[in-house]
């Protein structure tokens, strides 16, 4: 399993706490930055971690940023990418189950590092249900094929 991560100045501690976490569960890690906490644009690392993701060069990835919620929405303009922001351990596990999330942010000025490292886990270990969320999630991704096709106009 290789999962890409990310974060932004806000985020930067939280990431590296994770990252050690993933690390040390053996799991591969391409940490694609910011390696300090300088104020940087969370947008930039967003998007070379979903691109990263939706070019299956990482199976999945991580984003953590000061609330989670603007890494979410810069992921989510990346074609193929479902990112959750999430908080809780059971979103973690239905962002999986019923969303077939690829990526998930994180906020690092709303979650104690111990209840990140658990939502990290819960959304690791939760899989895909298929079945009646399968054609919800085919539906997602044709509205981003809907989508391109206007631009191009």
């Amino acid at each position: 399993m290789k999962i890409a991560l990310g974060a932004d100045h806000a985020g930067f501690e939280l990431k590296e706490t994770i990252r050690q976490h993933l690390l040390d569960k053996g799991i591969l890690v391409d940490d694609r930055g910011t390696n300090s906490s300088h104020s940087v644009d969370y947008p930039d690392y967003a998007r070379v971690v979903a691109e990263e993701v939706a070019a299956r060069k990482a199976d999945w990835g991580i984003l953590v940023c000061g609330s989670g919620i603007g890494m979410s929405i810069a992921a989510n303009k990346v074609p193929g990418i479902r990112a959750a922001h999430v908080t809780t351990e059971v979103e973690a596990r239905l962002s999986r189950e019923h969303n077939d999330a690829n990526v998930l942010t994180l906020g690092a000025r709303l979650l104690e590092e111990s209840r990140a490292l658990k939502i990290v886990d819960r959304w690791l270990s939760s899989s895909f249900a298929g079945g009646h969320h399968e054609r919800r999630v085919e539906k997602i991704a044709a509205l981003e094929k809907e989508d391109s096709r206007v631009a191009r106009c």
